[in-house]
Parts: structure tokens; C-alpha cells; sequence
């Protein structure tokens, strides 16, 4: 089984990606959704033991955010992939103002965000890790290679 973990700024494409490659195969694990740490915590739990793949999809911007995932995904054999998504402020920021009600992210918000980003690396314990841009609505999906 795996475990796949969102890396990115809000606004950047994250959820909409899950719905294109992996809503029929995993379930989604998003804070956006369960609100509080508990509730996420007892749905990996729940993945973990019926051996059902899942999607962590929040920012992670952070290692220790991360390693979190990585760490209980490993305990339990679950391979662990890393999508790291494009995040430019500027156009995260645009994608953001085209948004509606608890969808909208206030700005301050999104750079707070931007601001703690560090980038994934495969020190973390990833199996695999990919990089994601967004061009012309589409999505592009590239192997890591620790450039940007």
C-alpha cells in the first residue's frame, strides 16, 4: 500500500489533483475537511489497518510537517511518494482571488505559508518524489531532481 503526500502552498492545484488521478484508488486525508488532528489522525489510523491508500492532502510545507506522515506510513510498510507542487506566490495568489467562500484563503494566510515552505528532499524517507506545475490548466508531472 502507499502513502502519498501533498507538498505546497494553498491555491496551488493540490486537491484538484487528487480528484484527477487519484479520487477512485485513495481515500483523501485533508485538514480543509476533518478540521482538527484527531479526526485526521483516526482516519490514518483506519487506512492504516485495512491497508486502504491514502492522500495526505494538506500544505506539509515544513520537514517536521512531513515527517509526521513519513514516519507512521514507514512503521506500517506503506510506501511513501512526495508531490511537491509548483508554488509561486504570485500565481497562487491570482488562483486564490478566483476562488469563493471557505475556498478563498486570506493572502496573509497563503505567504505565511509560502514564508515556512522548505522543499522536500529524499533524506525524508520518500520512496518516490515528483514535482508538479501547472501549464495551460494541465498538469505536469516531472520526477524529482533537487532543482527547481
Amino acid at each position: 500500500m502507499e502513502t502519498i503526500i501533498f507538498c505546497g502552498i494553498q491555491a496551488t492545484g493540490k486537491t484538484t489533483f487528487f480528484k484527477e488521478k487519484f479520487f477512485k484508488t485513495h481515500i483523501r486525508i485533508s485538514l480543509d475537511q476533518l478540521n482538527t488532528r484527531n479526526k485526521e489522525q483516526k482516519f490514518i489510523e483506519t487506512c492504516l489497518l485495512t491497508q486502504q491508500a491514502f492522500v495526505v492532502d494538506n500544505t506539509n510545507p515544513t520537514r517536521e510537517a512531513r515527517a509526521r506522515y513519513i514516519a507512521v506510513a514507514k512503521e506500517n510498510k506503506f510506501k511513501v511518494i512526495g508531490y511537491y507542487f509548483q508554488s509561486k506566490l504570485t500565481e497562487a495568489l491570482t488562483r486564490n482571488s478566483q476562488r469563493m467562500g471557505k475556498e478563498n484563503i486570506p493572502e496573509i494566510g497563503i505567504k505565511g505559508t509560502f514564508s515556512k515552505l522548505e522543499m522536500p528532499g529524499w533524506e525524508e524517507g520518500f520512496d518516490e518524489l515528483y514535482y508538479v506545475e501547472i501549464d495551460n490548466n494541465n498538469f505536469i508531472i516531472k520526477e524529482w531532481t533537487n532543482e527547481i
